[in-house]
């Protein structure tokens, strides 16, 4: 994945527009959190942890550092919003399907 498009997807993130943000996960894309409990299969399931998540509490997502791990790209991000605390750190590992993503694991740091 280029920096262009990660750029454009944490934008999307941060934007708070849902269809937005799904247009960069495949259809039968996966979402693995453990910092959740909960693996989310498909777009709507995402969808649905997008606004738990991200819409529900406002969340803000800034890019600190990428690292590609073979077919992985490792993200490291810092989050803010009204979640307890406010702020924290968490990681995104991203494997793509062309230009879209088709597996991710969320976890916070």
């Amino acid at each position: 994945m280029s920096s262009e498009i990660l750029a454009e997807w944490i934008a999307a993130a941060n934007a708070h527009d849902a269809s937005e943000f799904l247009a960069y996960f495949t259809e039968d894309a996966v979402l693995d959190d453990p910092s959740v409990g909960e693996v989310y299969e498909g777009r709507d399931r995402i969808g649905e942890y997008y606004q738990s998540y991200f819409i529900g509490y406002d969340t803000r997502t800034e890019l600190v550092g990428t690292e590609q791990r073979g077919d992985v790209l490792h993200v490291e991000v810092a989050f803010t919003g009204s979640f307890p605390g406010g702020q924290t750190n968490g990681i995104f590992d991203l494997t793509f399907s062309g230009r879209q993503i088709q597996h991710a694991r969320a976890d916070l740091i």
